[in-house]
């Protein structure tokens, strides 16, 4: 079992019966997935906020705010696919809007980070954090169209799962330190390593349809 396997686990022991009430009080997959963007265009708007303050202490500590909200949204995109699992109400078309609004959450969160940075003056940092909103969406891309083509593409390491964490905890710990590095160096490497990620996979198809 690998990591990934070991913490969704995890995780679902914990969320399983949160799962079986709201499939007693009639809550739809579709509902969550749309509560997961909802709350990533709050932290979007938090971030935002945060930028245009006047006091570090108060920019920082809505940083580390806004990545808490990162991450709770981040556990229903988990629950969104259990409840579909465990409802017997997956779809097409859920599978479809989940993905949708999954590209939509991460640019509204890299959105409001970029923000931040760029009205931080801190233009390098927002450069790199748009390079990373980049090479989140090209992993996502290159994985749909591979599958459209009938290739099964699930290699990398810099999946949705743990850009979303890295993230939030670089911002988090940025509110808790006070420093604003945690949430740079965060961006640094979702830069760098969701782009080598999707290079990956464009290799991985090469190779086969050779």
């Amino acid at each position: 079992m690998n990591h990934r396997d070991f913490f969704q686990k995890s995780i679902y022991s914990i969320i399983n019966p949160l799962i079986k009430a709201m499939i007693r009080l009639g809550i739809t997959p579709n509902i969550v997935t749309f509560v997961g963007f909802l709350l990533n265009v709050v932290a979007s708007a938090i971030l935002i906020v945060a930028a245009e303050g006047t006091d570090e202490n108060s920019r920082l500590s809505l940083v580390g705010w806004a990545g808490a909200v990162i991450l709770f949204a981040g556990l229903f995109d988990m629950m969104d696919g259990r409840l579909a699992r465990m409802g017997n109400m997956e779809s097409r078309f859920g599978a479809l809007w989940d993905s949708a609004l999954d590209r939509y959450s991460e640019l509204f969160s890299l959105f409001g980070i970029t923000f931040y940075f760029l009205l931080s003056n801190d233009v390098l940092s927002g450069i790199v954090t748009f390079v990373a909103l980049i090479g989140s969406i090209m992993v996502s891309y290159v994985r749909a169209r591979a599958e459209g083509i009938g290739i099964e593409c699930k290699v990398g390491f810099m999946q949705r799962p743990e850009r979303v964490v890295l993230t939030a905890l670089g911002a988090i710990l940025a509110g808790i330190i006070g420093e604003i590095l945690c949430l740079i160096i965060s961006m640094w490497i979702i830069a760098a390593l969701a782009n080598l990620t999707a290079f990956w996979r464009i290799l991985h198809c090469y190779k086969q349809l050779k």
